[in-house]
């Protein structure tokens, strides 16, 4: 995953392509950022800067040696995929003879065989990557034909793999060509100027107004005019769409880190997907949904395709759906989906969960599963992205712009929307009475409230987690829904602290995991609300004082007025009474920010984690 950035404006030069292209890549670089590295076309001819590391660098080698005024710019942050994160391997890369730049998201899949080729045709390689392919190849067919468009369209056609090009020549001052094949690319429209970004975040600070590009096309932008063709080079008339947030919402807000933020915007973030979803009657009312009433009445099974928290998220909705509308449910892992040659067809739901909609995994698992015959709803949190693009209908989220790396409010409000769908097919089916969807919906409404109360009270959790600062290993058990939600919590300790964490079902302890249990371990315990089933509640208590009695360090999530756990928790992190399959919404917010605080008190970088990028966009 890395982020683009591609700016044209007035045949004057100015400041201004450096400065968007700088702009959006700081609003971009929770996408990668081992490297960064800017292309201008200046009076002079073409300018560039890269440097290894985070984007501060770049900014430091551009104030030490400032490039001239330009008329179009393309930058790039870099997730590294093939060759080390160096100065030679950050994009942009350069033809050989200076004149053309290109910079890349995603994998060229067949580039050994070019670069064989190329070198057997005389050229020179500097880096390890698989993007200066690119630039050779391109500059040998701008030679040719005298066309950076058309030379876009013929070097795409041998290209294999997941990318997205943004290239520019120094003979065209006023053009930028850009192409996507499986990867992500957004036009951003201006007044006299364009642009082009992996996301909208990459422009959002100029326009709101952007064009959705479909998979294998080729665009141009000039300062007044952009251009689509698809691959064989016949016009496109692409879709407008307006940006529903602003600038302002990609920045921290006062919190030290995007984490921290984004943890804090939880509560909005189910308001807003909560919201204008219901009509007068208190029925649920789901416009995005492409779906025939008929068809999603004959659905014989659900499959719930994701990736990482994603997934979790997957498993809280497998509980509720299954309960609400007596629909077998699956979750498959994305990346295992299409491998195993899975059993769907015309009466399979497929549901896609995605925050950024470009889950390259999931993407290949959204086309096996239409080649099947089957229906696939996305659920998702970004506009105009893949995923929903190439669905049968979507579900937004309205979580609003995630940047830390690691995933907070987009989790709630993917469970939210999977809530939203379970009793909306609970309401279309009869499974469900409409006084008792109404209630439901009710009881939702309120989880923004009771999520606020959990970040009001987080001052227990957070002195917990600093003086836990040394720990190299954390359990989690949970039943039920709450083993999602431990299984969740886990991860988000290996993303940001880079500790040992497992999530375990807590019915499972007995079957090994037990053995890692030793005097002092801690172990987070996920209670279920003992006002629903009450066995299930018992059986929690149980599992607590088996690992106390072995010595464990118990860290108790139960709800308020529960008097059952107190004996056998060292600590207890209260959480709002709520019913019990909506009770992840309430009890992953504690783990969320002990695993923020502790990585903050080791001194690590919450927002970028070693190693992660924000949306996995190759196999």
């Amino acid at each position: 995953m890395c982020g683009i950035v591609g700016y044209v404006g007035p045949d004057t030069p100015s400041e201004r392509p450096l400065d968007v292209v700088m702009g959006g890549l700081a609003r971009l670089e929770y996408r990668g950022y081992d490297s960064a590295g800017v292309a201008l076309v200046t009076r002079s001819g073409l300018q560039w800067a890269k440097r290894a590391g985070k984007l501060s660098n770049l900014a430091v080698a551009l104030e030490d040696a400032p490039p001239e005024p330009a008329t179009a710019a393309i930058g790039h942050t870099r997730w590294a995929t093939h060759g080390a994160p160096t100065d030679v391997n950050a994009h942009p890369h350069l033809s050989e003879d200076g004149r053309l730049a290109v910079i890349h998201n995603g994998i060229i899949e067949n580039f050994k065989e070019l670069k064989d080729s190329l070198i057997a045709d005389g050229a020179t390689f500097l880096s390890e990557t698989d993007t200066e392919v690119v630039a050779h190849l391109l500059s040998r067919e701008f030679e040719r034909r005298g066309d950076l468009t058309a030379a876009m369209l013929e070097v795409t056609r041998h290209l294999e793999g997941a990318f997205t090009l943004l290239a520019v020549h120094e003979s065209l001052p006023t053009t930028v060509v850009g192409a996507r094949k499986n990867s992500p690319l957004v036009v951003g429209l201006g007044e006299g100027e364009n642009f082009l970004g992996s996301d909208v975040a990459a422009f959002i600070a100029h326009t709101r107004r952007a064009l959705e590009l479909g998979q294998d096309q080729v665009v141009t932008i000039t300062p007044d005019s952009v251009a689509v063709v698809d691959g064989d080079g016949a016009p496109v008339e692409a879709t407008e769409f307006t940006v529903d947030w602003d600038a302002s919402a990609a920045v921290k807000g006062g919190f030290a880190t995007f984490m921290d933020k984004e943890i804090h915007d939880q509560p909005k973030a189910v308001a807003d997907t909560l919201l204008g979803r219901t009509d007068g009657a208190g029925h649920l009312v789901l416009d995005e949904l492409r779906i025939s009433e008929s068809v999603l009445r004959s659905v014989d099974k659900i499959v719930v395709i994701a990736c990482g928290t994603a997934a979790y998220a997957g498993h809280v909705a497998k509980y509720a759906i299954e309960h609400w509308c007596r629909i077998p449910v699956e979750v498959e892992l994305a990346h295992e989906f299409r491998y195993r040659d899975p059993v769907v067809n015309e009466k399979t739901l497929v549901v896609a969960v995605s925050q950024s909609g470009e889950t390259m995994d999931t993407i290949m698992a959204v086309r096996h599963a239409r080649e099947q015959g089957s229906k696939v709803l996305a659920v998702v949190n970004t506009h105009g992205s893949t995923i929903p693009r190439e669905s049968d209908a979507v579900l937004y989220t309205h979580a609003g712009p995630e940047v830390a790396v690691a995933s907070t409010k987009a989790f709630l409000a993917q469970i939210t929307a999977c809530y939203l769908l379970g009793l909306y097919l609970a309401q279309l089916r009869g499974t469900k009475y409409a006084d008792e969807v109404r209630s439901t919906l009710a009881e939702l409404q309120a989880m923004p409230d009771k999520i606020q109360r959990v970040l009001d009270d987080s001052e227990q959790v957070r002195e917990l987690a600093r003086s836990m600062e040394d720990t190299t290993s954390v359990l989690f058990l949970g039943r039920h829904v709450g083993y999602p939600v431990a299984m969740e919590g886990a991860l988000k300790l290996k993303e940001l602290a880079y500790i040992h964490a497992e999530g375990f079902a807590a019915g499972e302890l007995k079957h090994g995991p037990i053995a890692l249990v030793e005097p002092g371990q801690p172990v987070f315990v996920i209670v279920p609300s003992p006002r629903g089933r009450d066995q299930l509640h018992a059986k929690v208590v149980s599992n607590i004082q088996e690992v106390r009695a072995r010595g464990a360090r118990t860290l108790v999530i139960a709800e308020d007025g529960d008097t059952a756990v107190e004996p056998f928790a060292d600590t207890v992190i209260r959480v709002p009474q709520t019913p019990t399959l909506l009770a992840p919404l309430v009890s992953v917010v504690p783990l969320q920010v002990f695993a923020c605080e502790l990585a903050t008190a080791k001194g690590l970088d919450v927002d970028q984690p070693r190693n992660l990028a924000k949306s996995v966009t190759v196999e």
